[in-house]
């Protein structure tokens, strides 16, 4: 899914949205295309309302000059023991990336990793080579690119949307319990729903990233419990 912007200035942008939750996936989206084209009010992600990053994404995705690509990584990748979120993460950006790079392209990223040189010579080094990209193009990495560069925070945008729209899917998956909330562990209703759920089922939902303090919190309180009634 991918259109193919002509302008020589184009660029790509990459950023992901749902790092920290500890329900869902981290979604990863890549933009390619000129600033120019941008709406004038995109921004990161976190300082729009839901209502205007749909509207921003819908538009992007209408745009023939706009190439987008959206990858996920799912909880069981996230809770594998051999994995951590910075090589996860990397290997997202490069996933979206290199969907739509071109020879020759710049390629900006929100740096997800303390040091930014550290992030883009990672994530230069993981895009496909097999389709002769990799060594055409510049990395560059920036901490809070989505703030202060268009295209990333045009990628901001589309994986918030992106990741939105999975966990409507999710809550979906759990009609007996009011809503799974937003995923992330300062949400209230996630706590009370995950309390929920282990107290039915023994364990946490498949779409939880088990390997999160917040799950063996809640399992532990729940074994706690048990032992008192018993």
């Amino acid at each position: 899914m991918s259109h193919t912007p002509t302008d020589e200035h184009a660029y790509v942008g990459v950023d992901e949205a749902g790092k920290g939750p500890v329900i869902g996936p981290m979604v990863v989206a890549a933009v390619r295309t000129e600033p120019a084209r941008l709406p004038a009010d995109v921004d990161d992600s976190k300082r729009l309302t839901p209502e205007r990053r749909t509207e921003i994404a819908a538009a992007l995705r209408a745009d023939d000059a706009v190439a987008l690509a959206v990858t996920t990584v799912d909880p069981p990748a996230i809770d594998a023991p051999a994995s951590d979120m910075n090589t996860l993460t990397v290997r997202g950006h490069a996933r979206a990336a290199e969907q739509i790079v071109r020879p020759g392209d710049r390629v900006v990223a929100d740096a997800g990793d303390t040091s930014e040189s550290r992030f883009a010579s990672r994530l230069a080094s993981t895009v496909d080579d097999s389709v002769d990209k990799r060594e055409a193009m510049a990395v560059e990495a920036a901490h809070g690119a989505d703030e202060t560069d268009p295209v990333v925070g045009a990628a901001s945008i589309v994986a918030k949307v992106a990741r939105d729209a999975r966990i409507e899917a999710i809550d979906r998956t759990y009609p007996a319990y009011e809503s799974v909330g937003s995923g992330y562990p300062s949400d209230p209703t996630t706590r009370a729903f995950l309390r929920a759920y282990v107290g039915d089922h023994g364990d946490v939902p498949p779409h939880a990233r088990r390997s999160w303090t917040t799950c063996a919190d809640v399992l532990a309180a729940a074994e706690q419990s048990a032992l008192d009634e018993f």
